[in-house]
């Protein structure tokens, strides 16, 4: 990872490199930085927004070119292969940000399974997925199968949930710096079932927007409501059904197979992991 001045924006600009974490990862609370530090300051929290953007497998722009394309209208085969691309690259962060891969395996599924819908809703406005009406209800094969009028409106009425919960945040012109962060403080939620430790992660959650909200201290000083309105958001997210999430892009790749089960055989086999895709017909 780079980090850039961008003297127009007045901030610095993250250039993220496809990369996995390093073998050796520093242990908790010795985060040391690579190529400089991104916030200018030399903090143990700016170094955990380092690894945290240093976990992601690729940058934005290798979601998918047509991705980058707002105005383009996708295929369904780019759409649900996009979809999967976003997925996986979800479970991928999670497994090589810091203190995650610490927890319990039982406790990572947990909160993956929890949460997936609402990283997979970041990762989509990170890199303005684009979200036409259209190739979306063909995705989800209700082009294929009747479904009632009443139905057919409540569907769509999700989508809208799902566009509008986009718009908003792409709206606030997130930097990459403050989606990881974003990502974090929504992973590590205590309201996941079963936890071994609610304490533990409640505490990882609160270090997250503590680094959060010295990021955007540091970097938008002119702008006191930045880091309200980023939280702000994140309620919001659990308003996209996840269940509406599978049917729009899933289905036609895994068909009936559970969405958590895909996270929990993603998150055990790591890099290894192949899609089970399905012929699209």
């Amino acid at each position: 990872m780079q980090a850039f001045w961008d003297a127009e924006q007045g901030k610095y600009v993250f250039a993220v490199q496809r990369g996995r974490m390093p073998p050796t990862q520093p242990t908790h609370g010795q985060f040391a930085l690579t190529n400089g530090d991104p916030l200018n300051c030399h903090s143990y929290l700016s170094g955990y927004i380092s690894l945290l953007l240093r976990a992601e497998p690729y940058p934005t722009s290798r979601f998918g070119s047509q991705c980058m394309q707002p105005n383009n209208i996708m295929g369904i085969e780019n759409i649900c292969e996009l979809a999967a691309r976003m997925l996986f690259s979800a479970v991928e962060w999670a497994r090589n940000i810091p203190f995650f891969p610490d927890l319990q395996i039982t406790d990572q599924v947990a909160l993956l399974r929890l949460t997936w819908s609402e990283l997979f809703v970041l990762n989509a406005a990170q890199c303005s997925m684009p979200l036409h009406v259209a190739p979306l209800l063909a995705a989800a094969g209700l082009h294929a199968s009747p479904m009632s009028a009443d139905r057919v409106v409540a569907f769509m009425d999700h989508i809208r949930i799902f566009q509008e919960q986009v718009e908003k945040l792409k709206a606030l012109h997130v930097d990459s710096a403050e989606y990881s962060c974003l990502k974090a403080i929504v992973l590590f939620t205590s309201d996941a079932c079963g936890l071994s430790d609610v304490a533990h992660v409640e505490s990882l959650q609160e270090k997250s927007q503590c680094a959060l909200e010295e990021y955007v201290r540091s970097q938008y000083p002119n702008q006191p409501t930045r880091f309200g309105k980023l939280l702000l958001r994140l309620p919001s997210l659990r308003t996209v059904s996840s269940s509406v999430i599978e049917q729009l892009f899933f289905v036609r790749l895994v068909g009936k197979t559970p969405i958590e089960t895909l996270i929990r055989d993603m998150l055990l086999s790591g890099s290894s992991f192949n899609w089970p895709y399905m012929s699209i017909q």
